[in-house]
């Protein structure tokens, strides 16, 4: 039997159902602006001419929006094409200090991976940032101490304020290595169709290391202002 809603009682329903919706339109939007608004607002440093993040990339979702897939799976990992990201070993803890990694089909996807005012630092950037360091630039980005890198963490004098930390990576088969280690930075030029250019930096060095690793491997992100 149905029961009829008196009109006062009715009148209740609507306005806490209308409530309820605007609740979680404000929740879902805001966490896609919060997300932004923490990368927007998050320290930088002047080095050169130039204006950089001092954290990793931590966003999971492209600057309008759209959400950034998380891969757990090696295998789906390895076969991948378009923009993924992950946390090391799938850990979560691992994020509130080394961000995520992110392969390269999400630092050139034209929805934008770095926040607004920001962007991902070409090849050319990076060297101008080498450049201006000098030959021990890797030591000079370096976060110092052993609370992140491993022993013995050379020449680490982070005199450039960029903080650099050892996230690791994750392979193009999908496999993690090296964390507190190394830390490898994707730059947004590509060298060829299958593979990109980054920058590295070594617990047991203090270059700034550089070459081209297929665009399947996860790496973490810096962003530059623009």
């Amino acid at each position: 039997m149905e029961t009829k809603i008196k009109p006062a009682l009715a009148a209740l329903v609507l306005l806490v159902a209308i409530s309820c919706k605007k609740e979680n339109s404000s929740i879902q939007s805001s966490g896609i602006r919060d997300e932004n608004s923490i990368q927007q607002n998050i320290p930088s440093v002047i080095i050169g001419t130039q204006v950089w993040m001092v954290k990793n990339l931590n966003v999971s979702h492209y600057r309008n929006g759209d959400n950034i897939p998380q891969v757990k799976d090696s295998a789906k990992w390895a076969k991948l094409t378009t923009g993924a990201w992950c946390w090391y070993k799938n850990d979560s803890a691992t994020s509130a200090v080394y961000g995520k990694l992110y392969n390269w089909y999400a630092v050139n996807d034209p929805r934008g991976l770095a926040p607004a005012g920001w962007h991902i630092p070409s090849d050319s950037e990076w060297h101008a940032t080498g450049t201006y360091l000098g030959n021990t630039a890797g030591g000079k980005l370096k976060e110092t101490g052993k609370a992140h890198w491993v022993d013995p963490n050379v020449d680490a004098t982070n005199s450039s304020g960029f903080t650099g930390l050892p996230g690791g990576y994750r392979s193009e088969i999908g496999q993690f290595c090296y964390i507190r280690y190394l830390g490898l930075w994707w730059t947004s030029t590509e060298y060829n169709s299958s593979t990109a250019w980054y920058r590295r930096l070594l617990c047991y060095s203090n270059f700034l290391d550089w070459w081209r690793f297929p665009k399947q491997m996860g790496f973490s992100v810096r962003c530059i202002r623009n």
